[in-house]
């Protein structure tokens, strides 16, 4: 695998542990967008792309996040405990791409945290303008708490 090209777009609140939306292209011919660059506890990390884990509502059927205390659609009261548990916390996240194995990750790791740093230090210098990417203009920003589950979880 080769990683022909990593974009940044940098977020702009610095003091979120969220530093970071990236997208990589493998081998001149395949997209993964939506990783992310946080600020953990032992420095800064990949998480790979995700989605909001949900369940269905035993009343409607409507789709609820697994947080959600209430149906989005009919207002129900959902039960608390819908939440599978793995390895004692709660799976709130599941990948949508993701590697096979550590060398990967770590190629991975790598690539995007150094094109990360050198954005960084782009944006320090005078009339700097953050890259356009009409691929990361629409990024949905996730509960910043729920991030570094997403570590963990890998």
């Amino acid at each position: 695998m080769n990683i022909t090209e990593v974009r940044v777009k940098l977020t702009e609140a610095k003091k979120n542990r969220l530093q970071a939306f990236c997208s990589i292209t493998i081998d001149d011919d395949f997209v993964v967008r939506d990783l992310k660059v946080i600020e953990g506890h032992k420095g800064a990390f990949v998480a790979m792309p995700s989605r909001k884990l949900t369940d269905r509502c035993p009343k409607c059927g409507g789709k609820n996040h697994l947080m959600a205390q209430y149906c989005n659609d009919c207002g129900t009261k959902l039960n608390e405990n819908r939440a599978s548990k793995g390895a004692g916390r709660l799976k709130l996240h599941a990948d949508t791409a993701h590697p096979i194995n550590s060398r990967c990750r770590e190629q991975i790791q790598e690539k995007v945290l150094t094109a990360y740093r050198e954005e960084v230090e782009k944006s320090k210098r005078p009339g700097y303008k953050p890259p356009k990417y009409e691929d990361m203009e629409d990024v949905d920003f996730e509960d910043l708490e729920d991030l570094e589950s997403e570590k963990s979880d890998t």
